[in-house]
This record gives C-alpha cells, sequence and structure tokens, in this order.
C-alpha cells in the first residue's frame, strides 16, 4: 500500500534516540563507573597498613608511586583499602617477610553491584528506549495499538452474549410493532426449523428507522438480551480509517467472524456513514467509502451465503441510504420506530418509572397526553427530572407535581428565580397568555387549556399556555389548521385590543403561525389557487424536515401573498372573538397577573362565570 510507505517520521527520532543512548552509556562507563569503584576503597592511615602487615592481614599490595598511594587487600582479599605513602626505607622487606605479593598493576574492582550494573543497566536503558519508541510509532501512524501495526483491518466489534441484567423487550414500551418484526427474528434464531419446514426465508437484513430518541438502538440491545446468539455491534463510523481499503477488510472481518459463529446477529448502528449514495466517481466522491459500501454489499448478497446471520441496522437518514443496499435480497425488511402515540407514552412513562420510586397517585395518563410528540429518550429525561426535582425538594419519591413541572422543564426551559418584570410588562404577558388560551377555548376545534403561566423560563419564553390534546390526532382538517393559527395570533390580537400598541413577545408565535400557513399552501393543498400541487419538497424527515422551494419565482411570490392572506385572516378573526369577550378577557388576565400560574380548571370556571 502506497500510504504506509509515506510514514517516515520516526526515522530521525530514532536515530536521534539512538545517538542519546550511547552517549548515556559512555558516560555511565567512563565517569560513573570510575566514581562508584573509588567510593568502594576504604581510606586508612599508614600505621594501620604497617600494622596489619606484621599481623599476616594484608593479601595483595599495589605501590602507586605517581599518584603517592598505597593499595592493599586483606587477606581475604574481599575488601580494599588506600593509604598515602610515608618514606619507609625498610616497606620492601617488611613485606617479604610477611609473604605479601606485590604487584606492579592496579587492583581491579570486583564488586558484584559494579558488575551487575555495568550490564544490565546499559540493557534496561535500551529496551526503555525501544517501548517507548514502537509507543511513539504506533501514535504518529494513528489510533494507537489497537487500530495499527497488528490489528490492521480487523473489525473491533463487541461480541454481546445473554445475561440477566440485560435489556429484554419487557423493558421497551411503545413500539409494539417494531417488537413484532424483531420477535419474528428471534423465533428464527431460536427454531429455524418451522421455517424451512414452509419454505420460508428470513430476512438477511432488517433496517430500523425513526427519529432520534425513539429506541432504535435500545431495540437492538433488547434483540441481544432475548437472543441466545452472539451478537456482533458496530458503528458505522467505526469502519471509516485513514487508509484506503481498510473500512472493506473490517467488512470483510466482521462477516468472518459472524460467519464463524453462525447463527447469530450482526448489528450496524448509524449504517449512513458508510451507507450514503455512491457518488459515480465524480469530483467531491469517497472512494474509501464507496469501497467499504462495496464490501458491504458482496458480503450481503454476493456468491458466498452467509446462512444465519442477520444484519440489523439503525439511521435516521434512509433517503440517503444507496439503493443497493435497501433492496430486497439485502435489507428486506424496514421497520419504522416512529414517535410513540398516547398509550405508547404511557407504556414507557410506567416502564421508566419503575426505576425511580414515585407516589401511587400519579396520572400517567395526564403526564402522556401532556408531553405529546415526545419521543422515549425525551420521555426517560422527564421521568428522571421529576427524581432530580423531588430530591431538591427533599422528598423520598416523586409526585404528579414533580413529573408536570419536568415536562415544563423539557419543553421550556427552568424558571428563571431572578427575573423581575416590571407591573407593566406583567400585564402585558398576562394579557398575552389569556389572549391565546380564550382564542382556542372560543373555537370549537381547539385543543383545551391545560395550564396557563407567566413566570419566566430559561428559555427565553416570558409565559407559555399550554394546550393538551384529549387523545391521538393522526388528522389535521383545514378548519382545524386555520383555528391553531388564530390562537397563535391571538397573544399579539390581545395586546393590540387591549393596550392599543404591540411588542417583541410574540415572535415565537409569528414563526410558528407563518411555518403552518406556508405548510397548508405549499404541502397540503390546502389553496384554491394551487389545489393538489406539491410546491415544496421535504428532506430528512426525521431530522426536523428541511423544506426547499420546488417553484418558479413567479409562484412563489403568489405564494408569498396567500400565506400573508391567510394568516392576517386569522388575526382578524382572533381580534373579532377577543373583542366580542372583553369582559372575560379583562377577568381572566387580572386573575393570572395576581397567581402568575392558573389550571384549565380554574381558567374554565372563571370563563364560564362571567
Amino acid at each position: 500500500m502506497p500510504p504506509m510507505n509515506e510514514v517516515k517520521s520516526p526515522k530521525k527520532p530514532l536515530l536521534y534516540y539512538y545517538f542519546v543512548a550511547m552517549l548515556l552509556v559512555m558516560l555511565f562507563n567512563f565517569i560513573a563507573m570510575p566514581w562508584i569503584a573509588e567510593h568502594q576503597i576504604k581510606e586508612v592511615d599508614y600505621n594501620t597498613f604497617v600494622t596489619m602487615t606484621e599481623q599476616g592481614e594484608v593479601g595483595k599490595v599495589e605501590i602507586q608511586e605517581q599518584s603517592n598511594r598505597i593499595l592493599f587487600t586483606d587477606s581475604d582479599e574481599k575488601t580494599v583499602y588506600k593509604t598515602a605513602m610515608v618514606p619507609d626505607d625498610g616497606l620492601v622487606q617488611r613485606l617479604l617477610d610477611a609473604g605479601v605479593s606485590t604487584t606492579g598493576e592496579e587492583i581491579e574492582q570486583t564488586s558484584t553491584l559494579v558488575s551487575i550494573l555495568g550490564w544490565v543497566l546499559p540493557i534496561l536503558i535500551f529496551i526503555g528506549l525501544g517501548q517507548i519508541l514502537s509507543r511513539k510509532m504506533m501514535e504518529k501512524m494513528g489510533g494507537g495499538g489497537n487500530s495499527m501495526m497488528f490489528n490492521m483491518g480487523k473489525s473491533n466489534a463487541k461480541v454481546y452474549v445473554k445475561s440477566a441484567e440485560g435489556i429484554k423487550f419487557d423493558d421497551v414500551a411503545g413500539e409494539d410493532e417494531a417488537k413484532e418484526n424483531l420477535t419474528e427474528v428471534v423465533n428464527y434464531l431460536h427454531d429455524p426449523s418451522k421455517y424451512q419446514e414452509i419454505g420460508a426465508s428470513m430476512p438477511k437484513g432488517i433496517l430500523l428507522v425513526g427519529p432520534p430518541g425513539t429506541g432504535k438502538t435500545m431495540l437492538a440491545k433488547a434483540v441481544a438480551g432475548e437472543a441466545n446468539v452472539p451478537f456482533f455491534s458496530m458503528s458505522g463510523s467505526e469502519f471509516v480509517e485513514m487508509f484506503v481499503g481498510m473500512g472493506a477488510s473490517k467488512v470483510r472481518d466482521l462477516f468472518k467472524q459472524a460467519k464463524e459463529k453462525a447463527p447469530c446477529i450482526v448489528f450496524i448502528d448509524e449504517i449512513d456513514a458508510i451507507g450514503q449514495k455512491r457518488s459515480g466517481g465524480q469530483y467531491g466522491g469517497n472512494d474509501e467509502r464507496e469501497q467499504t459500501l462495496n464490501q458491504l454489499l458482496t458480503e450481503m448478497d454476493g456468491f458466498e451465503g452467509n446462512n444465519g446471520v442477520i444484519i440489523l441496522a439503525a439511521t435516521n437518514r434512509p433517503e440517503s441510504l444507496d439503493p443497493a443496499l435497501t433492496r430486497p435480497g439485502r435489507f428486506d425488511r424496514r421497520v419504522p420506530v416512529e414517535l410513540p402515540d398516547l398509550k405508547g407514552r404511557e407504556a414507557i412513562l410506567q416502564v421508566h418509572a419503575k426505576k425511580i420510586k414515585v407516589a401511587e397517585d400519579v396520572d400517567f395518563n395526564k403526564i402522556a397526553r401532556m408531553a405529546s410528540g415526545a419521543s422515549g429518550a425525551e420521555l426517560a429525561n422527564i421521568v428522571n427530572e421529576a427524581a432530580l426535582r423531588a430530591v431538591r425538594d427533599g422528598r423520598r419519591f416523586a409526585t404528579q407535581a414533580d413529573l408536570e413541572e419536568s415536562i415544563e422543564v423539557v419543553i421550556a426551559g427552568y424558571q428563571k428565580k431572578n427575573a423581575i418584570m416590571t407591573d407593566e410588562e406583567k400585564k402585558i404577558v398576562s394579557y398575552h397568555e389569556i389572549g391565546h388560551a380564550l382564542v382556542a377555548a372560543m373555537q370549537t376545534h381547539s385543543a383545551p387549556v391545560q395550564k396557563i403561566t407567566i413566570v419566566p423560563r430559561t428559555s427565553g419564553a416570558l409565559g407559555y399556555t399550554m394546550q393538551v390534546e384529549e387523545g391521538n390526532h393522526y388528522l389535521m382538517s383545514k378548519t382545524e389548521m386555520e383555528n391553531k393559527i388564530a390562537t397563535l395570533t391571538g397573544g399579539r390580537a390581545a395586546e393590540e385590543v387591549v393596550f392599543h400598541s404591540v411588542t417583541t413577545g410574540a415572535s415565537n408565535d409569528i414563526e410558528q403561525a407563518t411555518k403552518l400557513a406556508r405548510a397548508m399552501i405549499t404541502r397540503y393543498g390546502m389553496s384554491d389557487d394551487f389545489d393538489m400541487v406539491a410546491l415544496e419538497t421535504v428532506t430528512n424527515q426525521y431530522l426536523g424536515g428541511d423544506s426547499s422551494l420546488a417553484c418558479s419565482a413567479e409562484t412563489q411570490t403568489k405564494i408569498d401573498q396567500r400565506v400573508v392572506e391567510l394568516v392576517k385572516k386569522q388575526h382578524e378573526k382572533a381580534l373579532h372573538i377577543l373583542n366580542d369577550n372583553r369582559a372575560k378577557l379583562d377577568a381572566l388576565a387580572k386573575y393570572l397577573y395576581e397567581k402568575e400560574t392558573i389550571t384549565g380548571e380554574e381558567f374554565m370556571n372563571i370563563l364560564n362565570a362571567q
């Protein structure tokens, strides 16, 4: 591979470190060793030397005239002594009489410590340097020891086995259709014979699609918990490597491991990282990613059969996947994991509520209705926020109020404790919020009011009106959508009716009303001018739903005119409703101004009393 030859950076440091090592060894031998040897010699006076000689306690003697010293050993030749030379004519004769060996050579120091240090220390230095250099080379070549050299091209897939603490299908609520599909897979892996009897073959691949937080990865973990077979898990981004061909090599290694342990399940999370549409080799294409995708296509449905290997994949961008990947024979089955409905939300809340201590009188149905449009992950967060709020308030369990407040935290943010509004601002916000609620209540097709508050929130909202649907609402008529726009304009309309001026408080209302009106005309065909013509295309429906106009500039001008007319008409309708019910508006706004927060029941009581 050509890129392998380009990694030359470690060569220079290698020579440098070897030079430093040699220098250290030389310094050690020339400076440290003599110093150690010197300090191993015991210094005595000349009288001691004479006494030891006469008593026969001296083994060898060396007379160093140039250094003006005498080196001698004891009779066992284990300890070396030194003494200064003193003029002594009878020294040589005395040594001869004592039978002491006199040499002209330096007495070598034979200390065991010095010998060990002289041989072992340089070896240790070189071993240590070798370890440092190999680690540095691994790091420079990318990803450390797990991804380079010996493990290059390995899949590093995580293998899961069945455990008692693992997630089961019972732990996943609100996605009955997806669970049913995946239960079939688990049953097939447990007992393939009943499927083979009838001649049915199991889908090779199952694609889980849906918005973020709906439980796609959790469902895959539940399959791992239910199945008695090996479960390989990898993320799509783990196939992406710096070297060309490494991604394809990882795919081959993954399927090789899977085939060896078949029957088994392979789970690839965020498959859009490698499964995007191929560019056809034009400028800006990614050859490495395309090679990885081609290898995945071949492994899933090539000449070699993958009997017993079932591929699970998750993505929230199914429209970006290559058609060759999503065709029957590869990913045969697409399992939508959508946002939960009312019953699903209630079931999810109850599952997560088992993990914390909650009061016995908690109405999960009411909480589920308030949390309309929330994903499974958001509902789990709501339950956790309720538990945290209970701890902050010094309670041992979470109450209904905790759960309702946590929904508001998720929707609008925390209460701003230090936000001080003037009386005039507080009065304006009161009328603004009551304007929304009153317009909604006076229209038959609007959802009832759950709660109205003028307590500022960290999201920037100075107040809000919470409307709650009674049940599941899958279709919206033209009248309902127009009423919704009228409700959104009700806040600004109340300001105009009472104060004869406008403020910046309606910015979010304006944005939502405009978006809804545009969608009615361009996407839902609720306009006489354009009839059932789609003038807008929506991409990434699971990731916010970005829209782009698909029409001429002239048509765009007409769309803008119709949007303005539609919003203006509903704004006038809201003004008319509020003028007709001015007394109710004043009474409700005064009550909200005093209380700061009122419930839907209190609102309806005052409304009906007027």
